[in-house]
């Protein structure tokens, strides 16, 4: 009666982490992105991946996108990671993709597209000016004159608009061989007083972004004001307020993505007025800076200099703008609170993969690190479970004894772990040191876009989304792909035997209905990280292993008798002792 009490609410528990657990992930685990292959027939096949552009979609998105543009003058950006034009209507850059970044893993997958033109689905660009006296200054519908056709790293060009009353504006545009874009504004003041003028950039987008927003990683409106990051703006939050305003001096302001930025940067050394605006009547949402008044006497010429950034959020490249711009544009990747210590385990992930050539193998690397660092405490863990194995005779026959009155056996069963000096918390340690790695490889492999899309051998094409081999569609033979609850890569299933292994070797809890929910554990977990990204799974797959070799080792120097396939037969079937215990 009491084993079949104790059954019952070790699955009711288990249930309950279960339920908990996905509430919980969706918090600060959000599920990966989805598989970049699937297995077809035993072969992975790419899958097409959802796109930073919704106006690429179809060709009607493409057809409307192009009819847009062939409708102004253009100038070519050519870049070794940019591919666009510059629209001379409104001096706008809208219309940019990024040539190293891909949708999809696929051969012919196109590149992402980050900025589009108004007036094509997904519209999203940044535009240049000056506020100022109506007709006086140039505005959305200005048509600039060009000094090129071509915009390249070491090629600006210039673009010219007279207003016809004495005054002559220029922008000097350039671009650097990866994402940034300096914007030189000038106003020429050849009439008869003082002219006034507010520099100002604006990038707009139509809608929000479809990448997720959630507690562990921002994606949305934000930037750097007064030298603090502000990671509280999100769409709603702009849609429900219709504006935020900041001020003060430098900083940046702009929209991020998961793995994208569009920002602006403002003279750091000049006050600046920054605001998220939202428009209902077309759902856009619009991010400027607007400089102080500029006043530019008779006869003399004032400038301006600001940057665009429009690219992949690359670290390196992102701290050396930091340097550059003299302003965090690194804060755009949400490392959270812990940036301290994640931003290393990066740097040595990706040193690892500069040595190796494969994320997979520098994850493993990354396990063998830290368990070498970590061998001390194992060491402590795995001789006090020894200990505990030792006691198991003691620890019995204290159960049989005081089995009717708990505060006494409790009581005895602290005496016994004082007298032979046993710490049965000691294997708590090294699980507590390992959460923040294990956290901090998440964050790594859902935030760097470096991770994107890398791939580590035979069926994983793409560490940072989950395994797509499953034996529920009999390994891609199958032609189905199963829900999600039951996609149950090969990965997971070896995570589940790598610990239920380890909880073979531990010692079995007194508590009967701590010894039930501890053998659905594998089951759960099994379940909990189908949906984490594969490189995740191989730590912590990898990590086990390693403990359970450790362990092994540990116990037999410590005269613990262990049989890894007598535990593994009895698992199945009952040992002759166990079957004449039953019997009596």
């Amino acid at each position: 009666m009491n084993d079949h009490r104790n059954m019952i609410l070790a699955i009711v528990l288990s249930a309950i982490v279960l339920i908990g657990w996905s509430f919980l992930s969706d918090q600060f685990f959000p599920t990966a992105k989805p598989p970049a292959t699937r297995v077809v027939d035993g072969k992975s096949v790419p899958l097409p991946q959802p796109k930073a552009d919704p106006a690429a979609d179809g060709p009607i998105a493409i057809r409307d996108r192009n009819t847009v543009m062939r409708e102004t003058p253009r100038i070519r950006i050519e870049t070794p990671h940019l591919a666009g034009s510059v629209n001379l209507k409104g001096a706008r850059i809208d219309d940019l993709v990024l040539t190293t970044h891909r949708e999809g893993i696929a051969k012919d997958s196109p590149a992402i597209r980050l900025l589009s033109p108004e007036g094509s689905p997904g519209g999203y660009f940044a535009s240049l000016g000056w506020i100022g006296q109506p007709g006086l200054v140039p505005g959305p519908e200005t048509l600039w004159s060009s000094t090129s056709t071509r915009l390249a790293p070491g090629s600006p060009v210039t673009l010219v608009w007279d207003n016809g009353q004495g005054q002559l504006f220029r922008i000097v545009l350039s671009v650097d061989d990866s994402y940034l874009f300096s914007v030189d504004q000038r106003v020429v003041n050849r009439g008869a007083g003082d002219f006034a003028a507010r520099p100002f950039s604006v990038l707009k987008r139509k809608g929000a972004s479809k990448d997720p927003d959630p507690w562990t990683a921002h994606a949305g409106p934000m930037g750097v004001f007064n030298g603090a990051a502000d990671y509280d703006n999100d769409y709603s939050k702009i849609a429900e307020l219709g504006e935020r305003r900041f001020n003060g001096r430098g900083g940046w302001i702009g929209f991020t993505d998961t793995f994208w930025l569009a920002a602006l940067v403002p003279d750091q050394g000049k006050a600046v007025e920054a605001t998220f605006r939202h428009k209902k009547t077309d759902d856009s949402y619009q991010a400027d800076a607007i400089a102080e008044p500029i006043i530019t006497p008779r006869g003399a010429q004032s400038r301006y200099v600001s940057h665009v950034f429009a690219g992949a959020k690359e670290i390196q490249l992102l701290d050396r703008y930091t340097t550059q711009l003299g302003t965090p544009i690194e804060r755009a990747i949400d490392w959270g609170w812990f940036r301290w210590f994640m931003q290393p385990i990066f740097s040595l992930l990706n040193w690892l993969y500069a040595v190796l050539g494969n994320f997979g193998l520098a994850i493993i690397c990354l396990t063998l690190i830290v368990r070498t660092l970590m061998f001390p405490i194992a060491q402590k863990q795995f001789k006090s479970m020894a200990a505990m194995r030792v006691l198991q005779p003691k620890m019995k026959a204290l159960q049989e004894r005081h089995k009717e009155d708990k505060p006494r056996l409790q009581q005895e069963m602290l005496k016994l772990y004082q007298e032979e000096k046993v710490n049965p918390m000691a294997g708590c340690l090294p699980i507590l040191i390992q959460i923040p790695i294990f956290y901090a490889l998440y964050k790594v492999l859902m935030v760097s876009v470096e991770m994107r899309h890398k791939p580590f051998t035979l069926w994983i094409k793409d560490l940072s989304a989950p395994d797509p081999l499953t034996p529920v569609n009999l390994f891609g033979y199958l032609d189905f792909t199963p829900p999600s609850l039951l996609a149950l890569g090969v990965l997971p299933i070896l995570l589940g035997v790598t610990m239920w292994l380890q909880f073979k070797l531990n010692p079995p809890p007194a508590d009967p209905v701590q010894a039930q929910v501890f053998a659905f554990m594998p089951i759960i977990f099994t379940f909990m990280l189908a949906s984490f990204p594969a490189g995740l799974v191989i730590y912590w797959t990898w990590n086990n292993i390693l403990s359970v070799i450790q362990q092994y080792v540990i116990m037999r120097k410590n005269g613990v008798k262990v049989e890894l396939w007598d535990n593994l037969r009895g698992t199945f079937k009952k040992s002759p002792p166990e079957k004449a215990a039953a019997k009596t």
